[in-house]
Formats: C-alpha cells, structure tokens, sequence
C-alpha cells in the first residue's frame, strides 16, 4: 500500500497508460479522481476499479475544466498529493504538411494541458508542503525523428517545463519529474505503426529488449515517482523504453 491515504488525479485514464495507472494507485491505496474527455469509457474505468473512485469529464486544454476538476478533487478529499499528466495525442507528418490548426491544436492539449494542471494544482500541494507531479513526455523530448517535428517539439517542451517547475516548487517539498515511454501497447502504437505500415510487434524490433512496451510498465514507474520511494527525486526525466535510447 504504498500510496495508502493519498489522492490523486489522472488525466487520460479512459484507457492505456492512464487506465493502467489509476488502477494501480487504487490497488495501492489511493483515493483517484479519474479525467478524460471520453465519458462513458472514463466513467465505466472509474466504476470497476473502486468505489471511491470518481470519474469527471475533462478537456485538458481548458482552464475552466481544470478548475473544476480541481475543486471538486479538493472537495471530495480535502486534499491532493498526486497529478499524473497523462493525456496526451499523437501525430506523425513532414514538416512541410503539418498545418498550424494541426499544430495549435496538439500544443493545446499535450504542452497547455499540462501547464493548467499544474497550475492549479500546485498551489495546493505547497500548502500542503507535499507532492507529486509526473508528467507523461515521450522518448521524442530527448531526441529527434522524421515526421516527428510537431509530436517532438510539445513533448520537447514537457521536459524542460517539468525541470522549471521542479526547481520552483522544491522548496515546498512538491515534486516533479517527467517520463519518457517509447512505443506502448496502446492506441498511439497502433497509429505510429499503421503510419509506418508495420505491425505493432515489429516496432520493437530493434529495441535492446526486442519489444515495445506494455501499460503497466510505465504505470510502475508513476507509482515509484508517486511514492514516497522517491522522495529526493525531482527534476528528472525518467526514461521507460526498453533500452532504445541507450544506442548511439
């Protein structure tokens, strides 16, 4: 129960790594305010993995939307100790095709909606004088690929935000890190592998572990970071990627 009394918020927990995440905090003790702009998958998420869990509908790119989430938390709780920036969209296209509504539009969601949070959640942890942030970024914020110009440069921007913040909050014993998944067995894989024509499976063919990720991998390492088994971690871009990375 390492998470025993606390609470905490997920964004994009209808499915993958969010869905994966929530479940995991409930089964180790947390009290989860599950949010994701897909209702019926959130709400159907939320009532299978605890009672006490509660599921709100949620445009991350909205300021409004994330002050109700955060009050309602705040209300239903008192309190909260954990924010996983977790939704998030994917797009591939060459630089020379992507438009700037396609542009405004992901920047909304993957780099403003993870500002907002934040933003408004923050503020309670310092009171609190306890925290913890995860930010979901991606390998594509450590290191560049075709087609990835728009993808990279928000998940880019989620790396340094989280180091800016963390060195803002620390004083307040807040938290917080980012996490850098390559490809996961979610719906983004599938997109990236239909994109590239191939099957899911082969997308992992050259990682040094011969394999693409799974949910609950990625939902452990935001148990670590939500733990107090982190505690003089902050700051940090934690990589979950099968050892891709690790290759020149």
């Amino acid at each position: 129960m390492k998470l025993k009394d606390k609470v905490a918020i997920v964004t994009g927990a209808s499915a993958g790594i969010g869905k994966a995440t929530a479940e995991l905090f409930v089964k180790e003790g947390a009290k989860v305010v599950l949010t994701d702009i897909k209702e019926a998958e959130g709400q159907k998420v939320a009532s299978e993995i605890d009672s006490e869990a509660i599921f709100i509908k949620h445009d991350v790119a909205k300021e409004e939307e994330w002050i109700h989430v955060v009050n309602t938390t705040i209300d239903k709780f008192g309190k909260i100790d954990i924010l996983v920036n977790n939704a998030g969209v994917y797009y591939i296209s060459p630089l020379a095709e992507i438009t700037l509504e396609k542009w405004n539009w992901l920047m909304s969601i993957n780099v403003t909606g993870v500002f907002l949070g934040m933003k408004h959640v923050l503020p309670h942890m310092a009171k609190n004088k306890t925290g913890s942030v995860i930010n979901l970024s991606s390998i594509a914020g450590l290191g560049g690929a075709p087609g990835h110009a728009l993808y990279g440069a928000s998940k880019g921007a989620v790396r340094i935000m989280t180091k800016d913040v963390a060195t803002e909050y620390g004083p307040f014993n807040v938290r917080v890190n980012s996490v850098h998944p390559s490809y996961i067995k979610t719906a983004m894989a599938s997109y990236g592998a239909e994109t590239a024509q191939t099957s899911i499976d082969e997308l992992g063919k050259d990682y040094p572990l011969r394999r693409i990720g799974n949910p609950e991998e990625v939902a452990a390492t935001c148990l670590f970071l939500a733990s107090d088994d982190s505690s003089f971690i902050t700051g940090q871009e934690i990589v979950v990627d099968g050892g891709v990375t690790a290759a020149l």
